[in-house]
């Protein structure tokens, strides 16, 4: 499928925690310059990411990346690293293995998150937390170097399974995660229409939660049912999860609008 309405494009910082995010990252660029040594922040969501973007080419820095440890990653390091500086990202892989218990699933994903942050990491130590398809009960954390030696160190349980940690040799342990994505059909590409199609409600029920303050779109909360959406767009959704509308396509004869999407 291909997009019919182009792409979101940059949105300005909405708020003085987003401003302080794009002044971090100046200050990242005017100390690897200073310097001429290697700069990286915490892990970054996406919506960080672009803003972390935008400041730097403002401030017209061009020797910076994104890093998080494996090719898909979502939350990633800003990586700036000027000409001749040697170095590599301070990111490590940690596998996490629970035990068997009787009468007890797999951990989810909210699970290892939870006992993760419970041992009082920044959320900025923690990047991606990849489930193994293969092997229930056994995932694969990425996180600051200095924070995996505490994790492999301290955490004894998730949730109420105990876990065996170890950190890896690479994040090339880590395997591809498959997205299952799903097809629907909309009005049209509002948000509330979209929303009520991910969650398999109706738009009024998908209207309520926007105006609630339950729903975000690239990390900024949206209070419009209204609101358009585009192609690429992340929904986080309170108590719901997190989707993304990963493609769009042609009119059906009824003159409704294809839409693939994925939970995370």
């Amino acid at each position: 499928m291909s997009s019919s309405n182009g792409g979101r494009g940059f949105l300005p910082p909405q708020n003085e925690q987003e401003k302080l995010v794009m002044r971090r990252a100046q200050d990242l660029f005017r100390a690897a310059c200073g310097r001429g040594a290697a700069r990286y922040s915490g892990f970054l969501s996406d919506r960080e990411q672009a803003l972390c973007q935008a400041a730097l080419n403002a401030a017209g820095c061009a020797e910076y990346s994104f890093e998080g440890g494996y090719p898909a990653a979502e939350r990633k390091l800003l990586c700036i690293e000027p000409a001749g500086a040697v170095s590599a990202p301070p990111i490590c892989c940690v596998k996490l293995e629970c035990a068997a218990s009787a009468g007890a699933g797999a951990p989810a994903h909210k699970d290892y998150m939870g006992s993760l942050l419970g041992l009082g990491l920044e959320r900025s130590c923690l990047g991606d937390i990849l489930q193994d398809p293969e092997h229930a009960g056994t995932a694969y954390a990425f996180l600051l170097e200095r924070a995996a030696g505490l994790v492999c160190a301290e955490l004894a349980f998730v949730g109420r399974v105990a876990v065996k940690v170890q950190q890896c040799e690479g994040p090339a342990a880590a395997p591809e995660l498959e997205r299952q994505v799903c097809s629907a059909t909309v009005p049209s590409l509002r948000a509330d229409a979209v929303l009520a199609a991910m969650l398999h409600c109706s738009r009024g029920q998908a209207g309520q939660l926007v105006r609630a303050g339950g729903v975000e779109i690239g990390h900024v909360p949206v209070t419009s049912p209204h609101a358009p959406v585009y192609e690429g767009d992340i929904f986080t959704v309170r108590g719901k999860g997190r989707f993304q509308l990963a493609a769009l396509g042609g009119k059906t004869r009824k003159d409704r609008l294809f839409i693939e999407y994925f939970q995370y």
